[in-house]
């Protein structure tokens, strides 16, 4: 593959291309879910080919194969560049340059004790079945549950002399409850809703979350919901469980950092930012309390690597700190714009896409203190955990967001359930009324795989870290 990569490249070049990378990718994917203890879905893909990108005149230019051949990495070479050409030749565009970037060779592969794809398919249906027979309870009238293994291998080399291979394994799984009764429908998940929760790791992180464990709970409290009074609207102070944080950092941080948002040049899947290039450095994002970090070194993060799509080093970098704007996801064209030497933000999810500017572990620092001290300083108030729903608007301002299950806070303790529990909010606002956040001890990562962005369209494997949080003046349910 590697052989492959630096033969396009030479392909391209002699083609006339200024800078060209290309990336060889195989992947091989299986997904296992069942529903009310029946096979639903069991499959097993393979797939591999290659993606070349070029600069001609600087205007890009992109072809793929699926053929990992030498005829299929120049045949690709030769049509990214004579697709580049046709581009250039158009004018009236602003030239592409790149920020400067060293040119790394290496190799890295995902620490873990058991390829999660050499698990058998029988006993991944087994862990399935063994979920949801822990599910059983008299209201709940539909159990689901699933596991996901991945295994790709990636290379990339670059005209500017990158040499890479890389080696991913990811896994993941989740489990559902819907009880009826009386025209009411509730759900509750775990450890995440739609479709759980993955991490780069082996086989031992399924077992780490114990789905079957976790059965009985999620069960009862899906049946417990249809009993729960609904949660009243009004403005409140609010606590929100990791799992929740991780969501609302991802709609309301992620998207709207993504400098290909920012500068206009992308817009599907949700529009385009409330940021502007020169907020850098002075705007107020939110409270002090504020600390959002990208970190693609993060252990078990989906979105963890040594080299990002364009070869450029994985490294830490502060997006927010104490509530002011510091840093934004970008690539080396977007970094040469703002005249910044930052990147590492570039990703492809497959050979047959040309790589965008895209999330990669985006974290909320921890705070101090347990959960309790959160609770602790709440006279009245509302506890929301697991996302249910999200909607957002195409600056990722205004936002709503719905969670599986709440319950009051009277007096510092948990109190009654409550169900259909929503809030709003505009995002620099709910984050300046950011009032505390849990320790380290209370700080959980999840990691998600339907990010979607890009037209064609793609969807990235990212994950966020988050402690739980509290809020005050946030509204919630409808304002009447």
């Amino acid at each position: 593959m590697r052989d492959l990569c630096r033969h396009a490249v030479d392909a391209a070049v002699a083609s006339g291309a200024g800078y060209a990378d290309a990336r060889a990718i195989t992947r091989r994917a299986q997904d296992v879910s069942t529903k009310n203890r029946q096979v639903e879905t069991v499959s097993d893909a393979e797939s591999a080919g290659i993606g070349v990108r070029v600069l001609v005149d600087g205007a890009w230019g992109f072809a793929c194969d699926r053929r990992l051949t030498d005829d299929g990495a120049r045949d690709a070479a030769l049509r990214a560049a004579a697709f580049a050409r046709a581009s250039a030749s158009r004018g009236g565009k602003r030239r592409v340059e790149l920020a400067p970037a060293p040119a790394r060779q290496g190799e890295y592969q995902t620490p873990g004790h058991r390829d999660p794809i050499d698990v058998p398919l029988a006993e991944k249906i087994e862990v399935c079945l063994r979920a949801e027979e822990a599910m059983s309870h008299r209201d709940v009238e539909i159990t689901e549950a699933s596991v996901r293994a991945q295994r790709e291998e990636r290379a990339f080399a670059s005209s500017e002399g990158a040499d890479i291979f890389q080696k991913f394994y990811e896994c993941g799984g989740g489990i559902s409850s819907l009880a009826i009764a009386d025209g009411r429908v509730q759900t509750r998940s775990y450890p995440s809703s739609h479709g759980g929760s993955s991490a780069q790791a082996g086989w031992e992180y399924i077992e780490s979350l114990g789905l079957d464990g976790e059965g009985p709970r999620v069960a009862e409290e899906a049946a417990a919901l249809l009993r729960a009074a609904p949660c009243p609207a009004g403005v409140t102070t609010i606590v929100l469980d990791s799992e929740q944080m991780e969501l609302q950092v991802h709609e309301s941080v992620g998207h709207p950092t993504e400098l290909d948002r920012v500068y206009g040049t992308e817009a599907a899947y949700a529009g385009t930012s409330f940021l502007k290039p020169e907020d850098l450095g002075s705007l107020r994002y939110g409270s002090d309390l504020m600390n959002i970090t990208a970190d693609p070194t993060t252990p078990q993060g989906l979105g963890t690597f040594a080299f990002d799509d364009e070869g450029v080093p994985a490294a830490r970098q502060p997006i927010v700190e104490a509530g002011v704007l510091r840093g934004f996801l970008g690539s080396r064209e977007t970094s040469a714009v703002l005249g910044t030497s930052t990147g590492g933000s570039m990703r492809a999810d497959g050979w047959s896409r040309m790589p965008l500017v895209r999330m990669t572990n985006l974290h909320l620092e921890a705070g101090e203190g347990s959960f309790e001290d959160l609770l602790a300083d709440v006279d009245d108030g509302i506890y929301l955990a697991t996302n249910k729903s999200w909607s957002i608007d195409d600056k990722r301002l205004n936002f709503q967001f719905g969670t599986e299950i709440a319950w009051e806070i009277k007096r510092g303790k948990l109190g009654r359930m409550l169900r259909d529990a929503t809030y709003t909010g505009v995002t620099p606002v709910f984050w300046g009324s950011l009032d505390a956040l849990a320790g380290p001890d209370e700080w959980r990562m999840q990691g998600l795989t339907n990010c979607g962005k890009g037209q064609p369209g793609q969807h990235a494997h990212v994950s966020h870290g988050a402690p739980p949080a509290r809020f005050r003046d946030v509204q919630v349910g409808v304002r009447s």
